[in-house]
């Protein structure tokens, strides 16, 4: 194994135990994580991208085939502009519009309490754009 993909499944290992906490992960075939949260599919995903800067990319999809209306797409824009943690993105297709929220950040030497909170305070966010979107009512 090489130095690169070392790094990579110690941080996805890492990311696993301090998601494990809070939620049921999966590990994929390519040692991707993924798990649903409040309907929110989500991956997080390790890369190197220069020695000693390995990040973990947080991507959750907050919303598929929505009506391609201009105001949910400027309600979502308002959003991302509100949010620390993460950065939005709108996509137009056939069926309508989707909703991501991503994240990346380098977590390299983070311990797992501090991993999985910042991990949770983006799947929440997502989450309750989600709710929003969607107009669900909170329970």
């Amino acid at each position: 194994m090489t130095t690169e993909a070392a790094d990579t499944a110690n941080l996805l290992t890492l990311a696993r135990s301090s998601l494990e906490r809070y939620l049921d992960v999966h590990v994929d075939d390519d040692g991707a994580l993924t798990f649903m949260h409040a309907d929110v599919p989500c991956v997080v995903q390790a890369t190197r991208l220069a020695d000693g800067l390995t990040v973990l990319s947080l991507t959750c999809v907050v919303a598929w085939d929505l009506p391609d209306d201009q105001s949910i797409a400027a309600s979502a824009a308002e959003r991302a502009g509100q949010g620390l943690f993460g950065t939005l993105g709108v996509v137009h297709t056939e069926r309508g519009m989707d909703v991501t929220l991503r994240y990346a950040f380098p977590a390299e030497g983070m311990d797992p309490s501090p991993l999985g909170t910042l991990l949770m305070l983006v799947v929440s966010t997502a989450s309750q754009l989600r709710t929003d979107l969607l107009g669900i009512p909170e329970s």
